[in-house]
């Protein structure tokens, strides 16, 4: 095997395929993780937190996509800040998605666990979420076009029961019960619902992890990515009303399962298309669980080719080309955060880091527009520079709300942050000397 395909990713993937990992990444939370802001801000202080979290991605995503398509390499956010910034700006942002993409797939994982509890109460969810892990690394193991095909079924499948899902709850749908108690902690209930809302559609940018495997990157990216929001607004939007007048808001916002427990309360709990309902709700968690691991195997991947990570984390399988030891490494730290985190805390600490890639990312862009204006740029973010100034100061305000209502999770975050940066600081000296 020659030194270049041992470091090389293979380029196979097409309009169809990005949509399904934009989709697939995200449609997980539709499936659960976002009633746990009902639990802080009531029904409709939890709509207008998710409205706010909408513009916020809908400007970045237009905003982003002129980096992917403009520097399509693995690294994503690291990438572009690492242009911008030098070693240091993508060493945060690396950190930041690493950080995102290491933590969401354990939030998914607890749930994959408890859909399945639910259906069989013999399997513990800690049980059902590690071998979720060892299932669907194995799965990555074997080529990109085979999981980006794997991805685009599963999340066909989960599409098209959430619209089956709106369609047999939509009917039972109750305004009064929507706007009782709405917003029990006023308005700060609605900054505390941020990171939560953030969780509709965190993880949609790890379409740019995969850039280096597209097979025309410059007109296919945006495809993938535009289509990709739009799908997950619609459906964010709906599961969430719909959700919210079948039953008072308190009833659903603790549990990893509340579409099966929304159709039991609409059709009975012995329902037959309740527990149907709950066996086809593992496709929507797969996809999102699935894509996740090729969004964090990329990150890993892009940082030890660039030395910041230990350099046998970038090599590739030499037969089917993908980042083997990159798949093993993160699934080793998904299964620690398995045993030491609950469901409510993941989904914070990966909102957190991608909050504070988005930051990176907006300055990033701003300032590539200014030091590189000769740039080839496929696709150049709308509305430039109201646009990414929105997106930017809207993730502002979501990292402002996280940290205060979640300090200690937040240093915890930060000082990883610090360390790697002392490693970093360290490493760099040794290398000047040597």
């Amino acid at each position: 095997m020659s030194e270049q395909s041992k470091t090389s990713l293979k380029k196979v993937l097409k309009p169809i395929h990005l949509w399904a990992i934009a989709v697939g990444l995200v449609i997980s939370g539709e499936y659960f993780g976002w009633n746990y802001g009902w639990g802080v801000s009531g029904t409709v202080g939890f709509l207008i937190a998710t409205l706010i979290v909408t513009v916020l991605y809908i400007t970045f995503i237009y905003s982003f996509t002129e980096l992917t398509t403009s520097i399509p390499q693995a690294g994503g956010p690291f990438a572009y800040a690492h242009r911008a910034f030098g070693p240091w700006g993508g060493l945060v942002a690396g950190y930041a998605t690493l950080v995102e993409f290491l933590i969401a797939p354990p939030a998914i994982a607890f749930a994959l666990g408890s859909y399945t509890h639910f259906l069989y109460p013999q399997l513990s969810v800690l049980q059902v979420a590690i071998a979720c892990y060892v299932i669907f690394i194995g799965i990555n193991m074997l080529g990109i076009k085979e999981s980006a095909t794997f991805s685009l079924f599963v999340t066909i499948l989960a599409v098209v029961e959430l619209l089956v899902y709106i369609g047999i709850v939509s009917p039972h749908f109750s305004y009064d019960t929507f706007v009782q108690d709405p917003m029990p902690f006023g308005w700060q209930g609605i900054f505390a619902a941020l990171p939560f809302a953030i969780w509709f559609y965190l993880a949609i940018e790890g379409v740019a992890m995969v850039a280096e495997e597209v097979e025309n990157p410059k007109r296919t990216i945006s495809l993938g990515y535009i289509y990709g929001i739009l799908t997950l607004v619609i459906l964010a939007l709906a599961v969430m009303i719909v959700t919210g007048g079948v039953a008072h808001w308190s009833t659903l916002s603790t549990i990893d399962y509340p579409l099966p427990a929304a159709l039991s309360i609409v059709l009975g709990e012995d329902s037959g298309l309740t527990h149907l309902f709950a066996s086809l709700g593992l496709f929507g968690l797969i996809a999102s669980f699935h894509g996740t691991i090729i969004g964090y195997s990329r990150q890993i991947y892009a940082l030890a080719r660039e030395g910041f990570l230990p350099k046998f984390l970038g090599q590739v399988n030499g037969r089917f080309q993908t980042p083997h030891w990159a798949l093993l490494a993160g699934g080793a730290i998904g299964c620690l955060a398995l045993v030491l985190g609950t469901t409510d805390q993941v989904i914070i600490i990966a909102a957190l880091g991608a909050i504070v890639m988005y930051i990176v990312s907006m300055f990033a862009l701003f300032v590539l527009r200014k030091k590189e204006p000769e740039m080839e740029r496929p696709f150049k973010a709308p509305c430039y520079p109201y646009f990414p100034a929105v997106a930017l100061l809207l993730s502002l305000l979501c990292l402002v709300a996280i940290i205060y209502y979640n300090f200690v999770l937040s240093l915890y975050f930060f000082a990883g942050l610090a360390i790697l940066g002392s490693i970093f600081t360290i490493n760099q000296k040794y290398f000047a000397k040597n």
